[in-house]
């Protein structure tokens, strides 16, 4: 809406009107369920080189390429989510560095050029071990700020109570410790104890994932009304209760049931169903939470 113009500059004030509506949807849901599954083997097959070595050796051209196709449709929905996705340009050649949308751009356009070299450099066999390793050891580096830094992005929102920064950085480091144990499980990576830490890494990052959820779930109301207004939509009536649940059980609860059933009976194909619930989940679990504290008027 326009509140006057100012002849000499041609310059309009507008004033400041909230969006209505749902403006962060599935595509923002999308773009973090999978920098967590391109972070996540990064970080997760990285540990896994260092500890097993050549018993993990298809890690190596696994690890860059899975990552590059996930970072890729992380990039991909970001930049189709932007208002003005012609100007993405202005973020490299005009930066604002206090900004974390900006920060987060250049971390991981970095990040996916060195994935990029990784795999192109494993697929036609044009770099040595020794090359390798250096730029595995810049992406394990790299990996863990750019699944970090949408934690900030969201905890900058303003009038997003439900959203703080410190919470949604241990959120964002599980759901890449989930996406990257389950990718490895559902690919069958390695033996009998390669499984068994792939699997109690899932299992764990689960569980306290799911605490974090239930503290906020049960705990977040004595923080201030806006959250409590926000997570009457996942209470009893609530509009996404339902569905808040629901990535609760299948990405959590049920994953790290089959995951202590599956060690018992040392049964892969159990850790891959876990693994694909656990993902499904997941993308359920952050779309929940994404949406809900939007739904508040913020006037």
């Amino acid at each position: 809406m326009v509140e006057h113009t100012t002849a000499a500059t041609d310059a309009i004030v507008t004033l400041d009107v909230a969006l209505p509506g749902i403006v962060w949807g599935w595509m923002i849901t999308l773009n973090m369920w999978a920098k967590s599954i391109g972070t996540g083997v990064v970080l997760i097959g990285v540990y896994l080189l260092k500890k097993y070595g050549d018993r993990v050796a298809s890690v190596k051209t696994m690890m860059p390429v899975i990552s590059f196709i996930f970072l890729n449709i992380f990039l991909l929905f970001t930049l189709l989510d932007l208002h003005q996705p012609f100007r993405m340009w202005h973020i490299f050649f005009y930066p604002h560095w206090t900004s974390a949308i900006t920060v987060g751009a250049w971390l991981a356009t970095i990040f996916t050029g060195i994935i990029f070299v990784m795999a192109a450099g494993k697929i036609l066999n044009k770099i040595n071990e020794e090359q390798y390793n250096k730029l595995m050891w810049a992406a394990f580096v790299f990996a863990i700020p750019v699944t970090l830094y949408t934690a900030t992005i969201m905890g900058e929102a303003s009038a997003r109570e439900l959203w703080q920064t410190p919470t949604e950085l241990l959120q964002m480091a599980l759901a890449a410790f989930i996406g990257g144990s389950a990718t490895y499980l559902i690919l069958g990576v390695g033996d009998r104890n390669v499984k068994r830490d792939l699997a109690i890494v899932l299992a764990v990052s689960a569980t306290l994932s799911f605490i974090v959820y239930m503290g906020e779930y049960y705990f977040g109301a004595m923080k201030a009304e806006e959250v409590a207004a926000t997570i009457a939509f996942v209470k009893d009536g609530g509009a996404y209760h339902t569905m808040f649940w629901l990535g609760q059980v299948m990405g959590y609860i049920v994953p790290v049931a089959l995951v202590i059933f599956a060690l018992r009976t040392q049964s892969n194909s159990l850790l891959a169903l876990a693994s694909v619930l656990a993902l499904a989940g997941l993308w359920i679990a952050k779309h929940v939470w994404l949406v809900i504290p939007q739904l508040l008027n913020l006037s």
